[in-house]
């Protein structure tokens, strides 16, 4: 065999060791409401869940697998060594978060161990992360928490008083609600494909474009679709081992959600994160979207006080800051043991 498939054999395993468990944490936004309906099988999840994501990055990725892969780190940097340990970094991360039971960001995770190596290779891109990549983190979550916030306290109720009450019974027997509800699962497992398969993919698209001479990241198309189908099958695999914790925690564990505000969510955090991937090409966190939208919901529901004070929220925020910073120090400490 030659010399290139021994080089790129590590680094592709860590991507889909990387992918497994990004696609642990992409489960429970995609498919919790559908499956806490009883409207889909839990053994349809993986399968349906890993179809969508795969074309998603095949059809709106592109824009997120060139920031992360040449926009933090110039594309000269992914070396078979660098890329290896920014791997690394992602799915330790990731893995400890899966195992807490706390979707954490596979975005934030994958651009600040990125951004960990930059520093330390003293090629850190400045402009991307802190005036593109940050406001965007920053940003997102906000608008998903109001309009979530304003469509509970508002919208929705005036609905109601028009339409009849929905409740897991009715809607098991209702088609056009079964149909809603799966169609908004899809799409968000869609918005995860179009932003986060890029989170595994464009370190090794990057590096694989380096070792057959490509010279632009912009050039490398092709490589970003072989990278994609090599890593996008893995979110299934790892919806099947690690999806179900992370799904009962974001459900049940901040408030109680009925599959109608699940669609809502679904789709409101779905939008948003599509749009990011394809106006901007900023890799952005579905969890966090995802769960502003939940947060936003009990506080309309238990109101301010009880919603932060709830040990579930508590650890959310927790864990969400610590994970990404986390992220970045081992990184560069593995960066600067190596140098």
């Amino acid at each position: 065999m030659s010399d290139a498939f021994h080089v790129l054999t590590i680094p592709f395993l860590l991507a889909m060791f990387v992918a497994v468990n990004m696609g642990g944490s992409g489960t429970a936004p995609a498919f919790s409401a559908a499956y806490g309906a009883d409207v889909i099988k839990r053994t349809m999840v993986p399968g349906l869940f890993g179809i969508m994501v795969l074309i998603g990055a095949l059809l709106a990725g592109k824009e997120v697998s060139l920031t992360l892969g040449d926009g933090i780190l110039a594309q000269a940097f992914f070396t078979p060594l660098y890329t290896s340990l920014i791997l690394l970094s992602i799915g330790v991360t990731l893995l400890a978060s899966n195992l807490i039971g706390v979707p954490q960001s596979t975005s934030q995770s994958t651009v600040m161990s990125i951004a960990g190596a930059a520093y330390a290779l003293d090629g850190l891109n400045t402009h991307t992360l802190f005036y593109e990549i940050i406001p965007t983190w920053a940003i997102l979550p906000v608008i998903s928490f109001f309009i979530m916030l304003g469509l509970a306290r508002y919208i929705v109720p005036t609905m109601r008083s028009q339409l009849p009450s929905i409740d897991y019974g009715r809607l098991r027997k209702h088609t056009g609600l079964k149909a809603v509800l799966i169609f908004s699962s899809l799409y968000v497992a869609f918005s995860i494909g179009a932003n986060n398969v890029a989170n595994a993919a464009a370190p090794i698209a990057s590096l694989t474009a380096n070792e057959v001479g490509l010279a632009s990241a912009g050039d490398f198309l092709p490589i970003i679709i072989l990278s994609v189908l090599v890593v996008a099958p893995c979110f299934a695999i790892g919806s099947s081992l690690l999806g179900h914790t992370v799904t009962e925690t974001t459900g049940k564990g901040i408030v109680a959600v009925t599959p109608f505000y699940a669609a809502i969510i679904a789709t409101l955090v779905a939008t948003l994160l599509l749009l990011a991937s394809v106006v901007k090409g900023i890799p952005t966190s579905l969890v966090q979207l995802n769960g502003a939208a939940f947060i936003a919901l009990s506080v309309s529901k238990h109101g301010w006080a009880a919603t932060f004070s709830n040990p579930t929220v508590k650890r959310f925020f927790t864990i969400w800051g610590v994970a990404p910073a986390f992220a970045f120090f081992l990184t560069y400490g593995l960066m600067v043991m190596v140098r």
